[in-house]
C-alpha cells in the first residue's frame, strides 16, 4: 500500500505573498515575487522576531542557509539573505535585511543554533558583524588573513600569499607576485559583431575581392570561341606473338659401313 504524504510535491505561490505580509506587518519593508521565488524584506533590528514568527506559526521550521550579497554603491552596501524551507508545506521563502560595514545584524543563533557557523561565513566573506554571536571568527579563510574576498572591491589577486619555506620550516606569507598580467576576457562571440579587432586578426593578410560575373548583354555580345579539336590519341601497336617452338625428331648421321 502506497504510502501518502501530505506535504504537496509542488507547492504553488499563491496567496502566499499577501498572508505573510500582512503577519510581518510594520516588521515588512518590502515583499515580492521574482524568478519564481518569495523575497521580504524587514527591518534589520527585527530580523529575529520576523524569523520566529515566520518558525513558530507559519510553519517554516528549516533555516537553511544565510548568504551575503555586496552591492558597493548603496549606503548599506550588503544583503543578509535568509533562506527557509517549511517541510509540512513543501515551501521555500527568502527573508532580507540591508547593513554597512559598521552596523552590525542581530544574530538568530538563539532560535536555530545552525546559524552560529553561517553567520561566520558571512562575516569571513563579507565583513558583516553580528551582534550576540558568540564565536564570531573566520571560518574559511586562513589565520592572519586580511580583508574579506567576497567584496566587489577586494582584488582577484588578492593581497599576499602564502607558501612553505624550507629554510625556515614554516609557513610564510609574501607580497603577490605575477609572473603575468591578470588578462581580461571578453565573452563576446565574434559572430555577434565586435566593434574592435580580435586578437590574431591583424596578421591575417587581405583577401582580394572575388571577380564579378559579367553583364548578362556583355556576354551575348562576345562571341564564343569554339574550342579547338581535340587530337586523336596514338593508337598503340599490337604486342607481337610469340613465335612457335619447333617440335620433331633429332636427325642424326647414318654410321660408316666399316671393312
Amino acid at each position: 500500500m502506497a504510502v501518502m504524504h501530505s506535504a504537496p510535491k509542488l507547492a504553488s505561490n499563491e496567496g502566499v505573498l499577501d498572508a505573510l505580509s500582512g503577519a510581518l506587518g510594520t516588521m515588512l519593508l518590502s515583499a515580492k515575487e521574482e524568478h519564481g521565488e518569495l523575497i521580504f524584506t524587514v527591518q534589520r533590528s527585527s530580523i529575529e522576531d520576523a524569523l520566529r514568527l515566520l518558525r513558530d506559526d507559519h510553519a517554516y521550521q528549516q533555516m537553511m542557509e544565510i548568504a551575503g550579497v555586496d552591492f558597493p554603491d548603496r549606503a548599506e552596501r550588503f544583503e543578509v539573505v535568509y533562506m527557509l524551507l517549511s517541510l509540512t508545506k513543501n515551501h521555500r521563502i527568502m527573508v532580507k535585511v540591508c547593513t554597512d560595514e559598521a552596523t552590525p545584524v542581530p544574530t538568530i543563533t538563539a532560535l536555530w543554533p545552525n546559524a552560529g557557523w553561517l553567520e561566520r561565513e558571512v562575516f569571513d566573506m563579507y565583513g558583516v558583524l553580528f551582534a550576540g554571536n558568540t564565536d564570531l571568527r573566520r571560518i574559511l579563510t586562513d589565520y592572519g588573513f586580511e580583508g574579506h574576498p567576497f567584496r566587489k572591491d577586494f582584488p582577484l589577486t588578492g593581497y599576499t600569499e602564502l607558501r612553505y619555506s624550507e629554510e625556515e620550516k614554516r609557513v610564510v606569507y609574501e607580497p603577490v607576485e605575477l609572473a603575468q598580467d591578470l588578462r581580461q576576457f571578453d565573452f563576446m562571440s565574434p559572430w555577434e559583431g565586435a566593434d574592435y579587432v580580435l586578437p590574431g586578426d591583424e596578421k591575417a593578410a587581405e583577401v582580394p575581392p572575388a571577380p564579378s560575373a559579367p553583364p548578362a548583354d556583355a556576354a551575348k555580345k562576345s562571341p564564343a570561341k569554339k574550342a579547338a579539336p581535340k587530337k586523336a590519341a596514338p593508337k598503340k601497336a599490337a604486342p607481337k606473338k610469340a613465335a612457335p617452338k619447333k617440335t620433331g625428331t633429332r636427325k642424326t648421321k647414318p654410321k660408316a659401313d666399316t671393312p
